[in-house]
């Protein structure tokens, strides 16, 4: 990548730091905004194992502390770790970079130290117009096709589809985008080089290839449940809106979304069915909080530009619904059932004899009703819907 670079020594310090810190702790964050990444390695670099000293970094207990000193003695030169990135195609991206995403600056203390990319693509472009879909993992076939629905659509739509490439939902939606041919971002709760889970390693590949993989983890790095918790506020962050399909209550997905009010962004949710549990935390957050879609176009309409609107909805339209009011009043006045006489018909619809007759003869040549003997009654045309292809149902 070509552009505005972060200070050598800064993105060494940032590439280390990834080694030594937790992503997402609020205490290394301050540090890095008070000492800068440079003066923050070298106060743990010095620092010497077991001593008595208070640390000198402040916010820390004594037992953290020594973890992290532990921590950077054991942690490989940082130019080791970005030589081995760059024989994967990959990179490390930090604060200061023409590629770093803005908007993660809206985490605050909580913002990655720096991120591990591979694949092409300018991260930065991409977080302008990106959209994160995730859910359950132990997802339904709905779960399924809805995020391979709505990631197929938002690619065509030039939105770029952010997931977490695990099982599930979030597969389904890498896979819809990357069958559109179009941008797709997984975010790892691992080191960019690795793979998890394992059987997604052709998927992860494929995205590298036409998209992007992203990981705050140094390579090498395993998950743990919290990098899974934590790795969510990356995908909040990185995108205009989080949409979930299928999340029990307690979901990790549903925490992606929360991260997306807390920072301002749209969250939205695709409903199920009210007696599916794996779709319960979806109602819930869109009883509360969310925004039901369903479909991109809705997606893209909420997180989009002034006059990206969905189309309007609405059920078929009736052959009656065309006519004009006093035709139709005379209509509605017919029952369901049987023949009625002038008399009957005029008054139900209030309105003298001579003009029902004239409105009568109006529907029969329409089709709408039909006479019979001294009565007159309605064609099975009446309720008959209008397509717009003029096909039947």
């Amino acid at each position: 990548m070509t552009g505005q670079r972060a200070p050598e020594a800064v993105r060494l310090a940032r590439a280390r730091l990834t080694r030594i810190v937790e992503p997402g702790w609020e205490v290394a964050g301050r540090w890095l905004r008070e000492f800068g990444p440079v003066e923050t390695v070298r106060r743990i670099d010095e620092a010497e194992e077991g001593a008595d000293e208070p640390p000198p970094l402040p916010g820390v207990r004594a037992e953290r502390w020594a973890g992290l000193v532990a921590r950077a003695r054991a942690a490989p030169p940082p130019e080791r770790d970005l030589a081995r990135v760059a024989e994967r195609g990959a990179r490390f991206v930090c604060p200061g970079d023409a590629e770093w995403p803005g908007q993660l600056d809206d985490l605050g203390d909580e913002r990655p130290v720096g991120l591990w990319v591979r694949g092409g693509a300018s991260l930065r472009m991409w977080a302008l117009r990106s959209v994160a879909v995730v859910g359950a993992r132990a997802c339904t076939d709905y779960g399924v096709r809805m995020g391979a629905t709505l990631g197929a659509g938002l690619a065509e739509r030039g939105w770029v589809v952010v997931s977490g490439g695990a099982y599930g939902v979030d597969a389904a939606a890498h896979r819809g985008a990357l069958g559109a041919a179009g941008a797709t971002v997984a975010v790892l709760a691992c080191g960019v080089d690795r793979v998890y889970p394992r059987g997604h390693t052709q998927l992860i590949d494929r995205i590298a290839e036409q998209g992007l993989v992203v990981a705050e983890l140094p390579p090498g790095d395993h998950p743990t449940p919290s990098r899974f918790i934590l790795r969510n506020r990356v995908i909040a962050a990185l995108t205009r809106g989080t949409v979930v399909v299928e999340a029990a209550y307690r979901s990790g997905a549903l925490g992606t979304a929360r991260w997306a009010l807390r920072l301002g962004r749209h969250a939205m949710g695709v409903p199920g069915p009210v007696t599916s549990g794996v779709s319960s935390g979806v109602h819930e957050l869109l009883r509360k909080e969310g925004v039901l879609v369903t479909d991109a176009a809705e997606v893209i309409e909420l997180v989009g530009d002034m006059g990206e609107l969905a189309p309007e909805r609405h059920g078929p339209v009736l052959s009656r619904d065309l006519l004009p009011p006093a035709t139709a009043r005379v209509l509605a006045a017919l029952p369901a059932q049987g023949a009625h006489t002038v008399a009957e018909i005029s008054r139900e619809a209030e309105g003298g004899a001579d003009e029902t007759i004239g409105r009568l003869y109006e529907l029969r040549s329409l089709g709408f009703v039909e006479r019979q003997g001294d009565g007159w009654k309605l064609t099975r045309q009446a309720n008959r819907p209008v397509f717009p292809d003029g096909g039947a149902p």
